[in-house]
């Protein structure tokens, strides 16, 4: 009997710990209960490694933050727009309450002396990637969440070595866990180069640090300052269409030259002194830019480090600015109930509101987690396309003729709290059309998910639905 009262008051304190740890998000304190039941003690101790608050969140930000006062002077008064740029940003005026968060976000100015390129697909991004990376005379800083030992990867890696060997300063953040194959006679290799690598929260340190679940999720380039690269592509032979399983990969990725690369550089700074805990500030870092205002760009950081959820506030507050259409490809689709809200808000308005999904999934359980969101949002009109060509991995949103948003961040509730994620917000008519005929290309290779038909699928899969949903909040 007593046995049985201390079981009893141990699952009581375990519950009771995970609603208290979890209260400001209760779906994700649903799905530790569920791991808990159906886990005993097991599931506590996942929740304890895994779960656990990013605890040192100040300690990233006293140590590692670049405020934008440590921007050039320069930048900070051409941060707001100008000259030509006034007339492509006159849309986003009439649009006080969106105009006004996308003004106030921490750690983010809007810039107009830009030249932006968007890349379709691995093969044309690695192309030019590879091209400015040849061309650094100064420094390379090179941050992936996957960075493989494989063809790909060598072929930069190849590139990396040369260039530092010639004095170039190249410095690179891979993810511990994403990057988890890199093997350390590779990660040797570089070093002996004179590359400077570092890992961001190695699995073992980040599992007794309580920090497992946190991930760097960023893919950046900056080359001496001038020109960077983020988006949807990692370094890695899958993206070229290599994996047999998945085939042909379909990426979106973006080229930015001009003042938005100054927080290319100081989010790639602030992660560097987290991952080596030295402070970069060599004046070279941001060399000055000479480019007319031509196409606006925002970048927008985020990560459980700071105190605003920066990417999923702005794709709210995008979707409830639209007021004719909504385009979005997303490879993972679990979205917070904000976010919900906001797809079946404006689809019941009368915005077109169509997302793109791919048909054959990386993961049958986020597949499952993902279709059981869509029964509700199709009952209110938002249309969903599975794309049947291969695997989409592009994080694309487009809302009206107003903006688009290309970068790292998934429709998922991983991307919007718990990985460090970088998106580049585009204002420029040419770069939204660019978007947009991809978008409408896509579209032709997909078969669109019909509601009597999804309606109709088996008890089975609405069960493992169910089951993928509450552990969703999760992954």
């Amino acid at each position: 009997m007593l046995a049985l009262i201390m079981i009893l008051l141990l699952f009581i304190f375990q519950t009771a710990t995970i609603l208290l740890g979890e209260f400001r998000r209760p779906s994700k304190a649903v799905a530790w209960l569920f791991v808990l039941f159906i886990f005993p003690i097991i599931g506590f101790v996942m929740y304890y490694f895994l779960a656990k608050e990013y605890s040192q969140r100040n300690i990233v930000r006293r140590r590692g933050l670049y405020p934008l006062a440590e921007l050039p002077r320069r930048q900070l008064e051409r941060g707001a727009p100008e000259d030509g740029a006034d007339d492509i940003l006159g849309a986003l005026r009439r649009e006080p309450r969106l105009c006004g968060l996308l003004h106030n976000l921490p750690g983010s100015l809007l810039t107009s002396r830009n030249e932006v390129t968007i890349l379709t697909n691995a093969e044309m991004t690695y192309t030019s990637m590879l091209e400015e990376l040849e061309r650094a005379e100064h420094h390379i800083h090179f941050e992936f969440y996957t960075f493989r030992n494989d063809g790909a990867g060598r072929r930069f890696g190849e590139v990396l070595m040369r260039k530092a060997r010639q004095g170039v300063r190249v410095r690179v953040i891979c993810d511990g866990i994403g990057s988890y194959g890199l093997s350390g006679d590779y990660v040797r290799e570089l070093q002996a180069a004179g590359v400077e690598l570092y890992r961001f929260l190695p699995p073992l340190i980040a599992w007794f640090d309580k920090r497992m679940n946190y991930r760097n999720h960023r893919k950046i380039i900056v080359v001496d300052g001038l020109v960077g690269f983020t988006g949807g592509i990692n370094i890695g032979d899958e993206y070229l269409g290599l994996d047999p399983k998945l085939g042909f990969w379909r990426d979106t990725h973006v080229r930015l030259a001009g003042d938005a690369v100054y927080f290319l550089q100081t989010t790639f700074m602030t992660d560097w002194m987290f991952v080596s805990g030295s402070k970069l500030d060599d004046e070279g870092l941001f060399p000055e830019i000479s480019l007319p205002a031509a196409s606006p760009v925002q970048v927008i950081a985020s990560g459980p480090d700071a105190h605003w959820d920066a990417i999923q506030e702005m794709f709210f507050s995008c979707m409830a600015a639209a007021h004719r259409r909504v385009l979005m490809t997303t490879p993972y689709f679990i979205p917070d109930p904000s976010i919900a809200m906001a797809l079946k808000t404006a689809a019941v308005s009368g915005v077109d509101v169509r997302v793109i999904l791919p048909r054959q999934a990386d993961s049958r359980l986020v597949q499952y987690a993902s279709r059981s969101y869509l029964l509700e949002l199709m009952q209110a009109g938002v249309r969903f396309f599975l794309y049947r060509k291969g695997f989409i991995h592009a994080k694309v949103l487009i809302i009206d003729q107003l903006l688009a948003t290309v970068g790292t961040a998934n429709m998922d509730m991983r991307s919007f709290f718990s990985n460090f994620e970088l998106n580049a917000v585009m204002f420029a008519p040419e770069t939204i059309a660019r978007l947009e005929a991809d978008f409408w290309a896509d579209l032709q290779e997909c078969e669109e998910l019909r509601l009597d038909v999804f309606e109709r699928r088996s008890r089975l899969e609405k069960s493992k639905e169910v089951l993928a949903r509450l552990l969703s909040p999760l992954f």
